[in-house]
């Protein structure tokens, strides 16, 4: 089954088996306000420069972009927490293609807005082999065009599903990335990206490979 197709059944579940027509509604409205805000066609597109980052992991080891780059490309997914069940998905989508996309030569992390401790549960339930960097504040995903604010009735949402945001990211802002996927090549350039406003729509991992190929076919003897 495609990453696409299990979401789908995930979302078809909860909005079938679990959630009312009032909680349907008031999610479905923040994704489709987000949406028509636009500001997934303003984020960091293909051709841009990435902005350089120093996050820590999970253990609080300093990761740099320009460390990353030195080895290869680099694939980054943005994560919006341990909360997320698509987001859990979506790791485990991108860990089943992390063979493929270290044989092609690429480095993979993920960058989440959330505290150690929670990014550490997540590398752990999700299988991971590769870190989650803290992007505590959002300061990464704003540069990159990610970060947007909840609205006043997701928050309380949330908070009745137990997922105070404010505690989960030790930060009070209650802002989240857009799910998102970039490759990055050796110069700093993107290569690749893909940024939706709806957390329920994931490309497959294999559409990262091609890029990954383009790229390795630009490097010098």
């Amino acid at each position: 089954m495609s990453l696409q197709a299990t979401l789908d059944a995930l979302r078809t579940k909860y909005e079938t088996e679990v959630f009312t027509p009032e909680i349907k509604a008031t999610m479905n409205r923040a994704t489709a306000e987000l949406a028509a805000s636009g500001q997934a066609d303003r984020a960091l597109t293909v051709g841009a420069r990435a902005p350089a980052f120093q996050l820590p992991d999970p253990d609080g080891a300093v990761v740099s972009s320009a460390d990353l780059l030195a080895k290869g490309p680099l694939v980054l997914t943005f994560y919006r927490g341990v909360w997320c069940p698509y987001c859990n998905l979506d790791l485990k989508a991108i860990e089943a293609a992390a063979g493929d996309i270290r044989g092609r030569g690429a480095t993979i992390a993920a960058i989440s807005p959330q505290t150690a401790v929670n990014s550490r549960k997540s590398q752990r339930d999700n299988g991971l082999s590769f870190p989650i960097l803290g992007d505590h504040g959002g300061a990464v995903a704003d540069a990159f065009g990610l970060r947007f604010a909840l609205p006043a009735d997701l928050r309380d949402l949330y908070m009745s599903f137990g997922n105070d945001l404010a505690v989960v990211n030790g930060d009070p802002s209650w802002t989240l990335p857009m799910p998102a996927r970039y490759v990055i090549g050796q110069d700093g350039v993107i290569a690749y990206a893909e940024v939706n406003a709806d957390y329920t729509r994931r490309p497959d991992p294999s559409e990262l490979l091609p890029a990954l190929d383009r790229l390795a076919v630009r490097q010098p003897a």
